[in-house]
Parts: structure tokens; sequence; C-alpha cells
């Protein structure tokens, strides 16, 4: 690179970097035309509590005057009071603000509890021994009000107030709790449901099952609530009541849930029938009744059946188109056993399914032999018997 725009380099590199400030060029000087000493605070009228202890933050402030001892006091404190100025957490009686410097100092305030609701008025003072010249003292009057301590108030929300589900749902409501009082609170919670209702109360994300929580002052919490109906609810609305206490106060939320109808599926045999008869290698009919005892019609039901190895087993008609609640269909099972099937009790498992709700019974079928291989098998045993004569009769004579 040449020596040229190796400068014009630099040169552009001046101007993308900012210059340099001179030390305490952002720092919060003070205004030239202030001089002297100054008592401050950020709340210079305030409340508390008789019984209470409160701590009122002070600055003891010195403009352009040289480093000196100021001694502190308090007056106008009421009888039965204490009046403490603190620095560094502990008592002092006395402060030496450095030059444009300051002191940082607390009030302590130590109010009876049969103190009168009357307003005071208190005046810090910081007086200096003259070594300064102009002003060499300052002083702060505060204002001090008396009230009892404001009740408890809880507020309870929810975003989602109202849930909609079927009888086999879990409704979790989550519900916020607020502290709007000035202290720490814990707060118990209760929730009424209809009868058979089931309702727990557990952290927002969490499992641990709770019935009360503490809140600290100003803050909140959120709270999940459980609701599970019975499962042979019918359908309808209901309504959830949540009610939150803690000391004298207490807030409520109005909750409902909507359930909405469900089929419930019965398979039995004709007139509840549970066996059957059959042939092996033969196909037989055997009557199924599908019964919905829901709330809700059950749609497309479909049948299908579990049998032994080399059955066959199928459906006449193979689907219910539609099922209304309180009412039952009849379809026909056909069944064939296997051809090598012995003669004995079988068991034939019919499942009935529509939309996630499913039900199934266990049929026992009793397979008697065909009566062809019966006559054939007799036939066999007598020709046997006929030889086994002849042969007697023959080698019985030698």
């Amino acid at each position: 690179m040449r020596a040229l725009d190796v400068a014009r380099f630099f040169v552009a590199l001046s101007f993308m970097i900012p210059l340099a400030s001179p030390p305490g060029a952002h720092a919060a000087d003070p205004p030239r035309d202030i001089k002297g000493l100054y008592l401050m605070t950020d709340y210079p009228a305030i409340t508390v509590k008789p019984g209470a202890t409160t701590n009122i933050p002070l600055r003891l402030q010195n403009y352009g005057l040289g480093p000196e001892e100021y001694k502190l006091s308090v007056e106008g404190v009421p009888s039965g009071w204490t009046a403490t100025l603190l620095g560094g957490g502990q008592p002092v009686a006395a402060a030496m603000p450095a030059p444009d410097g300051s002191v940082s100092l607390q009030l302590r305030l130590d109010v009876p509890k049969n103190a009168g609701l009357n307003a005071q008025t208190l005046t810090v003072k910081a007086e200096g021994q003259g070594t300064n010249q102009g002003s060499n003292q300052a002083s702060l009057p505060l204002a001090v009000s008396l009230a009892r301590e404001l009740p408890a108030k809880l507020t309870l929300t929810t975003k989602l107030p109202e849930l909609r589900g079927s009888p086999k749902s879990n409704f979790e409501y989550t519900l916020t709790i607020k502290n709007d009082s000035g202290r720490n609170l814990t707060t118990s919670f209760t929730a009424e449901a209809p009868n058979n209702f089931e309702t727990s109360f557990t952290e927002a994300y969490g499992t641990q099952e709770l019935s009360a929580i503490p809140i600290e002052a100003g803050q909140s919490k959120d709270i999940k609530l459980k609701v599970r109906p019975p499962s042979s609810i019918d359908a309808g609305h209901f309504p959830v009541s949540v009610t939150v206490n803690a000391e004298d106060a207490s807030a409520k939320a109005e909750l409902a849930l909507d359930v909405v109808g469900q089929p419930q599926l019965q398979v039995a045999g004709r007139d509840g029938l549970l066996s059957a008869r059959a042939v092996a290698a033969q196909q037989s009919s055997v009557p199924i009744v599908v019964t919905n005892s829901g709330t809700a019609p059950a749609e497309n039901v479909t049948l299908n059946a579990s049998a032994p190895t080399g059955w066959k087993v199928t459906f006449e008609p193979k689907t219910i188109e539609r099922l209304v609640p309180g009412k039952d269909a009849e379809v026909q099972a056909l069944i064939t056993p296997g051809e090598k099937s012995l003669a004995g009790d079988y068991m034939v498992s019919v499942n009935a399914n529509s939309r996630g709700e499913s039900a199934s019974s266990q049929f026992r079928i009793t397979v008697s032999t065909s009566t062809v291989w019966g006559m054939a098998g007799a036939g066999v045993i007598g020709v046997a018997l006929l030889l086994m004569l002849g042969a007697v009769a023959r080698f019985g004579r030698r």
C-alpha cells in the first residue's frame, strides 16, 4: 500500500472514532450559580402507621463550600416518638460532606401504637461551626401523616373463564391471584362445583396439589384449577365458583364448563346372550346388538372380531351409519370355525368403534363337528371291526 493511501486510511479512521471526553465531562456537575449547604429527600411528605418503624432517606449536599463538620438534629419530635439519624447503618450526630459532594443519611422514626392520627411536622437540621463563609446550616421540614393500615385486598382473575369438553375431559383453568395489600399474605382457595365433580388446585407450572400459597405485598401468583366431571354426566352448562381468602380479605371468580354429549357403546347378543353354537367349517349367523347409552349420536359404528386361528368372522351390515342415544341396532356376525376345529368351547371377541368410543364383549362359541365327518368316522370304525372279526375267524380255526 502506498504511503498516500495509508495516510488517507488513518484520516478516515479518525472520523469514525469519537473524541475522548475529558474526565468528568458527563458527570452531574453542580450548577455554578448554587452555593451552600442543603438537606434533601425524595419524599418530604409521608404516611406512617402507628406501631411501625419507618426509614426516610436523606442527603446532606455541599455545593461549593469547604469541608466542615455539621452537627445533626431533629426538632418537633412528638412525645413518645423516637427519631434517630443514621449514617452507614448506625446512629450519627454529625456529618462532613466533601466540597461539591453529599452524605447519605436516614431518619428512622419509631411511632408508638397509641399515637394519635394527627399530622406532625419534624425538622431535620445540620449546623456548622462558622468556618465556611456564607451559609453554614441547612434544615428540612418533613410532613408526617399517620393512618391505620389499609385492610388487605385481593383480586382474582382468569383469561379463560369458560371451557368446553366431553365428560372424559379434564377442564383446567389458570387463575391469577394478586395481593394489593401493603403486607405479605398467605392466601387459601376453595372451589364450589356441582355434585360428583372433582376439583383440585396445583402450581401453575407443576403438579403438586395446593390449598394455600404465600404472596408478597403488591405481587401476584398463578395457580391452576383442575375440574373433572363424572363420566356419566349428561351434556350441559355447569358453573364453578372459586374463592380466595387471606385474613380479612377475599376475592371470587365465576367459572363455567360446557359438557358436550358423547356416545357410549355396549355390545351384547340378542336378549343379552353371550353364547352361540356353530359347526366346524360351516358358517353360522349370530345376532349382535349394539346399544348407545350415551348422550350423543354414534356415527359410523364399525364392527370387527378377534377369533381363533383359522376362523372367519364377518358382519352384515359392516357399519352402522348412525346410532342415536338410547337406541340399539342389530347386526349379524357370520362366524365360520376352522375345518380342523375340534368339538368344544371357543371365545370370540366382538368390538364396536365410533370415533374414539369403543366397546367389546366376549362370546362363547360351542363348536360341534359335521355330521358327514361323524358318519365317515363311524364307517371307518365299522370297517375296522369287520376286518378284525374276519381275522379272528380265519386264524382262530388254526
